[in-house]
């Protein structure tokens, strides 16, 4: 598996991929933002960032937010800002875990470890209503064994409503767990992208139903 490591000491960088290596994973390295991004993108096949919070160039709430446009892959925020207020940003910004410098060699591994079992058992299920499948892995919609392309909003969007079906999703709960926390938009932009998706899932998205003055229900609404 591969993960890449993002941050501006080069020693640390050393340190954290020499840790990483022995653990058997292969490491990539970014000394700032704008290179973790441009390796990212190039490479595609990363199952882990750890990424740091004060870079130049992009620091890493600027990098995590670019990551999540489009990718869902499990984000370690790292920071020498110890405190509640950086912990709880990391983690509403989309970031999956966060860790405080200093930390033990022990505290760090259990924790990377820990994302990428899950990530990894996340990415082999498969999610299953009415005709539609997801290859969460794979990335894939496919409705009547046919592939739907969807963006990562789209997408995203769907296995949120999958994973919740039966209960009553808010607007504000779609937008917070879809779009993020610090997302500028309005309610407005909800309704867009489920007119958007019902469109391509045809027949399927009828399934997603609309509940006046709350938000939408996929599925038989739960008593």
């Amino acid at each position: 598996m591969k993960i890449l490591v993002a941050d501006d000491d080069a020693a640390f960088r050393r340190l954290i991929s020499d840790i990483l290596r022995k653990q058997g994973y292969e490491v990539c390295l970014a000394a700032d933002g704008d290179s973790a991004v441009d390796q990212f993108i190039k490479l595609k096949d990363i199952s882990l960032v750890i990424l740091d919070v004060m870079m130049p160039k992009r620091d890493g709430w600027d990098v995590l937010e670019t990551i999540r446009s489009f990718s869902e892959v499990p984000v370690l925020m790292l920071t020498a800002l110890g405190d509640e207020h950086h912990e709880v940003k990391g983690l509403t910004h989309g970031a999956d875990d966060y860790i405080a410098k200093p930390f033990s060699y022990e505290v760090f591994i259990a924790r990377v470890n820990a994302l990428l079992r899950k990530a990894l058992k996340e990415q082999k299920q498969e999610l299953l209503s009415g005709r539609i499948r997801i290859d969460q892995q794979l990335h894939k919609v496919y409705v009547n064994n046919e592939n739907v392309i969807l963006n990562n909003k789209e997408f995203r969007l769907l296995c949120f409503f999958i994973k919740n079906k039966g209960i009553v999703l808010t607007r504000d709960q779609l937008l917070e767990n879809v779009w993020g926390f610090d997302f500028e938009g309005d309610a407005r932009t909800v309704d867009t992208h489920v007119k958007m998706l019902r469109a391509k899932l045809g027949s399927e998205g009828e399934q997603i139903q609309t509940v006046r003055g709350t938000g939408y229900v996929f599925g038989e609404r739960s008593l």
